[in-house]
């Protein structure tokens, strides 16, 4: 769907503003008279591109004009770059932002440490699956509730080089044995979700056990991790490490996810006083 060049903007200001449900309003009527789409809307704003999150980063797929090979692969965008021509490009950052995180956090980790094990098979999940398997880690075992879902992924993301098994949740126990690292990459252990218990005596005491949540950043299993002397990983260098290739692209300056930087995203997740 192309645009006229008369995109028009509308918005609500005040403070606070969070209880506002004048975006969701004026959004339904939006979609539901086809008014321009707001991707298609970024060139003539001069937008340089942005951000997606839950629910749009599937749809975007359909949407931009070119999406890269690992996005494609992923099944998600969460990054859009405005090419010169006015093109929109999307990208998946999600992979590029773990294994970044993975590495700055525990810089002896090697794919060839042994098996990995991921929790889930969403969309964090396939970021996290391919990234471990373009770093050539072997093996990958996925642990998810709903096979189906778990075996999508193994079809769309497995490479020659890896061989990715599916695995019930009640084989978390065997499939933590000599695995070179632990990913929880579902919202289990999330704020106002429920706690992620497992026992991990299976699993080798060097390997790291990695939670994509951030809030809280210590979950239980970081917490029962590091009591057994894992090296952990939280989930907010994935978050830091994810924006820095978008950054880039829109600006042309090189970030790095800086101890100020990872304070200052601190300062905004902690409680009001």
């Amino acid at each position: 769907m192309r645009i006229s060049g008369k995109a028009r903007l509308a918005g609500i200001m005040g403070w606070p503003v969070a209880h506002s449900r004048s975006p969701a309003l004026h959004g339904f009527w939006l979609a539901e008279s086809g008014i321009e789409q707001a991707l298609r809307a970024l060139p003539v704003l001069g937008f340089r591109g942005c951000n997606l999150t839950i629910p749009h980063k599937q749809a975007a797929l359909s949407i931009v004009d070119r999406v890269e090979p690992l996005a494609r692969r992923i099944g998600a965008v969460n990054t859009i770059v405005v090419q010169p021509d006015g093109s929109l490009e999307g990208r998946n950052t999600d992979a590029f932002g773990f294994l970044e995180s993975l590495r700055a956090t525990v810089p002896d980790w090697s794919a060839t440490a042994g098996p990995a094990t991921i929790l889930g098979a969403g969309g964090a999940a396939r970021a996290v699956i391919a990234a471990l398997s373009d770093a050539g880690v072997g093996e990958i075992r996925v642990v998810n509730r709903t096979r189906a879902r778990a075996e999508t992924v193994a079809t769309d993301i497995a490479t020659p080089q890896t061989r990715i098994t599916i695995h019930e949740w009640h084989e978390t126990g065997t499939v933590l044995r000599d695995a070179g690292i632990l990913v929880n990459a579902t919202s289990l252990g999330m704020a106002g979700e429920p706690a992620l218990m497992l026992d991990l005596s299976a699993l080798p005491r060097s390997s790291p056990v990695v939670d994509i949540v951030y809030v809280p950043l210590e979950t239980d299993l970081l917490a029962n991790a590091r009591r057994r002397g894992h090296p952990v990983v939280d989930g907010l260098g994935m978050l830091l490490h994810q924006g820095r290739p978008g950054f880039e692209a829109w600006f042309g300056t090189p970030v790095g996810a800086t101890r100020e930087l990872r304070a200052a995203i601190l300062a905004t997740l902690a409680p009001p006083q």
